[in-house]
Formats: structure tokens, sequence, C-alpha cells
């Protein structure tokens, strides 16, 4: 399998190139900037937002992981160009070359604003916490039209937190390992299933407030638990600002941004 990964230098484009690379035939990285490349990698540097850089570097993959987007909250028109046109132009790329998948990096921002009391599935309707959070809930509608138009098919993966460890109480919720991410990568990938699917992109965590049964009914096994570097979580809890709004919500400090709605309960 030939595979283009956009955003391919970021933090979790690494990741993946680390646990999945060698599995490929090719690996075509695309990202606004060169990076070191194992032997079955090749790199186009070029920006997401530019549709014929991005059909160039689609020309000849199979599948295509869509990572690349602006990861923190800004302007609408900073938010836009890499993280909407961008996104529009890999899925219309992808379409016009043949490319028969796309793993969209979607993002648990797209429904940040469900209450941390509330366990939600893939069914939910999107609640997204920012204009990041909106961008992402594009993405999976983008996703929608060109599977159900177009037949190329999706797997949204709505990440939690993908550092090294859960440095955050909230993060012991939402955190997943690099190598369970690339399990649901994979399976996005290769599941014959797969039409326009969204799964929530955490590992096997005791606080979740996801019911991944969606991720699990298509193989998802994961291994990993953020429970087990809670020391971590708490010793990073320790810098964490704190406030009302941040800890009602599933979103956290991206529901605090900018934040002018109703008062949130108070902690009982």
């Amino acid at each position: 399998m030939k595979i283009l990964i956009t955003g391919g230098c970021g933090g979790v484009g690494l990741k993946l190139r680390k646990e999945l690379g060698s599995r490929f035939e090719r690996v075509r990285i695309f990202d606004r900037v060169a990076d070191t490349l194992a032997p079955n990698e090749e790199s186009i540097v070029g920006d997401v937002a530019d549709f014929d850089a991005v059909l160039k570097a689609t020309q000849g993959m199979d599948a295509v992981i869509h990572l690349a987007a602006m990861p923190v909250e800004g302007s609408f028109q900073e938010i836009l160009q890499s993280n909407i046109v961008g996104t529009y132009n890999v899925y219309e790329a992808a379409f016009r070359q043949g490319a028969k998948r796309v793993i969209f990096g979607s993002s648990n921002h797209a429904v940040g604003f469900y209450p941390r009391s509330q366990k939600i599935d893939t069914t939910v309707a999107g609640r997204p916490d920012s204009r990041y959070g909106l961008s992402k809930c594009w993405g999976e509608d983008v996703g929608a039209l060109y599977a159900d138009k177009y037949g190329v098919k999706s797997m949204h993966i709505r990440i939690g937190n993908a550092f090294d460890y859960p440095g955050s109480v909230r993060a012991l919720a939402i955190w997943i390992s690099a190598r369970d991410l690339a399990q649901l990568v994979m399976i996005g990938l290769e599941h014959p299933e797969i039409h326009n699917t969204i799964v929530y992109g955490v590992s096997d965590n005791k606080a979740c407030w996801y019911d991944n049964a969606a991720a699990y009914a298509l193989g998802y096994k994961p291994q990993d638990h953020a429970e087990d570097q809670t020391d971590k979580a708490l010793e990073g809890e320790k810098s964490v600002k704190q406030d009302a709004v941040a800890e009602y919500y599933q979103g956290g400090p991206f529901c605090s941004i900018e934040y002018a709605g109703a008062p949130v309960p108070a902690k009982g």
C-alpha cells in the first residue's frame, strides 16, 4: 500500500511514521517543512491550502492519512486555509487521483461542549468548542460527502490527547498512546466495513468520557491505559490553570477561550 501523510512532520505524524512506516510499500510525506526520511519514505514540501500541490502529492497513492492542520484555536482566517480549505483539497485530490480511503485526524474538540458528566458515543451531534473544533466538524462532513457521493471512504478519528503521556487530570480521560492510535489507523485503512466511520482516538482509560463501541466493533483492542501514568498526570496538573468552564466541559480550556455563555453549575 502507498500512503500519503499530510502533516507528517508534526507530533502525531512522526508517531505514526515510527509505528507504521515499515508496513507500507511507500510513504509520501507532505508538509510545509522537510524531514529526515526512512528508506521507504519520500517528501514533498507544500501547503494543503494549495490544491495543485495536494493534487501532485496524492498522485499514485492508495490512501491518505490527513493530519495537516492548525492544531490550536485561532481566528477564523487562521483556521480557514489549513483546516477548512486544506481538508477540502485533500478529499477532492484523493477522489481525482483514485485514492480509496482517507484517515482524517479529527478531534475531541468537535464535541467539546458536552459536559464531562455525560458519556457520549459517535452518534451525537457535533458540539464544537472553538473555531478549531468547528473545522473538525467540517472535515467530518466533507468526509461524509465524499464517501456517499464519490466513494472515497473515511475513518474520522476524534483524537484526544496524543502526547507521550497524559499531562493532566483531564488527559487521563482522553489520552491515546502511539501504538493504540496506529492500530486505529490500520483499521481505517484495511477494514472492509469502513464507509464514513467516526471513532474516538482514546486508549483503554478508566476515566474515559466516550462510548467507543464503534471502534471496538471494528476490532479495536487498545493496549494502553492512561491511569498507568497517573503520577505524571497529577504532576502536570499543578501547572494547569483552573477555571469552572474548563473543568465542566469535555473540551477543557478550549471551551474557556472567549467564553460568554451561561454560568456552569458549581462543582459539588
